[in-house]
């Protein structure tokens, strides 16, 4: 647990260093690479679905036999650097706090700023719709990109987070209904799903246990009912539980391809006209469930 106590701080003080990343590969690119090369090679003919299953395995089992090789090097830098490498707190709330920057600028800077971390079309967002927008992926990507990771830290070692991260990659290339996908990204789809259905709720959790609106009757109730209205079965939990801590509406209408999705609104009843402020406020709400998290690998690293 000593890595993981620093790892974290790592990440939070440098984040991804510029200098770094712009001299050799990051490890989520060789990871994307991975995905792409058996992709290309796989992705044909009959039995794709069995041969996204075959792709998955490769994959698997390539990042546990990394973990693995890693895990038998002696001491623990290597170790914790890799850790402070996969957890993504510090660029998270930098690119979410990039966007309430921007919306201080103009509407048009917030609308550039939100399409680097979103999917949908943002070219007709007014203020509020980008601001749902930073807040959606904030909460998507604290249980993604930082509680799932640490997660399967605990529970595996490197070669468990190093196999979280190939499978959340691989489902983000080919884990969407795409026709191309439909069937060869089924398995990462679906074991990515089953990686993330404990993790998900623990973020949900944690939002609340640091939300202000922790004594608010019906909480906990009411973000069971919202994460159902989510099309994934995981990332609405995290979003229900950020809308209610802030006392927000999220999701609700939006475009992808060019057509509107009628999606219902998350905490249908709290304030939908928002703006910088309550991003800034999901930022702060990122840095607490990190707090928790820290606090956490401390007493592990302690006792």
């Amino acid at each position: 647990m000593t890595a993981l106590v620093l790892a974290l701080v790592l990440d939070a003080l440098a984040g991804e260093p510029r200098l770094l990343w712009g001299r050799w590969p990051h490890p989520a690119v060789l990871a994307g690479r991975a995905v792409a090369a058996l992709d290309d090679r796989l992705n044909e003919g009959e039995g794709r679905a069995w041969r996204g299953l075959l792709a998955l395995v490769v994959l698997v089992a390539g990042a546990g036999a990394l973990g693995m090789l890693l895990m038998s090097l002696p001491g623990i830098w290597a170790e914790f650097l890799v850790v402070a490498v996969l957890v993504a707190q510090r660029s998270l709330s930098d690119h979410v706090e990039a966007v309430a920057r921007a919306l201080d600028v103009s509407l048009a800077s917030g609308r550039m700023a939100v399409a680097r971390i979103v999917g949908r079309e943002t070219a007709a967002m007014d203020e509020p719709a980008v601001a749902r927008a930073a807040i959606e992926s904030a909460a998507e990507n604290l249980s993604d990109g930082v509680v799932a990771p640490v997660f399967w830290y605990v529970v595996a070692g490197l070669p468990g987070i190093l196999i979280y991260k190939i499978v959340n990659t691989a489902d983000s290339m080919i884990g969407h209904r795409t026709e191309r996908h439909r069937e060869f990204g089924r398995a990462a789809a679906q074991f990515d799903d089953l990686l993330n259905w404990i993790p998900a709720r623990l973020t949900a959790l944690m939002i609340r246990a640091v939300s202000p609106q922790l004594r608010e009757r019906g909480f906990w109730r009411g973000v069971r009912r919202d994460a159902g209205k989510h099309a994934s079965p995981n990332a609405g939990w995290p979003e229900a539980a950020m809308a209610r801590a802030l006392g927000i509406a999220l999701s609700g209408p939006r475009v992808y391809q060019g057509q509107m999705r009628d999606d219902p609104f998350v905490n249908e009843n709290g304030r939908r006209g928002i703006g910088t402020g309550e991003i800034r406020q999901a930022v702060g709400m990122l840095w607490r469930v990190w707090g928790v998290v820290l606090g956490v690998a401390v007493a592990g690293a302690m006792f």
